[in-house]
């Protein structure tokens, strides 16, 4: 089992990624034009935050012992 500690400092940095690449997506010119690397950015993007609400919820859920 992964100590809580653990789940909590994944999902601050699965997070932080994922801010950090969300806002650099959002400083590009070729926004408006999507690609197709475009669209894999986000879907990167996207399974960062999910990651980290994955890893909250196991931090949340698990015991506190």
């Amino acid at each position: 089992m992964i100590p809580r500690n653990a789940c909590l400092r994944i999902a601050f940095v699965l997070c932080a990624f994922g801010v950090v690449s969300l806002l650099s997506m959002l400083s590009r010119p070729s926004l408006v034009n999507i690609r197709a690397v475009d669209v894999v950015h986000l879907i990167g993007t996207g399974m960062c935050f999910g990651g980290g609400l994955v890893a909250l919820v196991v931090y949340s859920r698990s015991n506190q012992g």
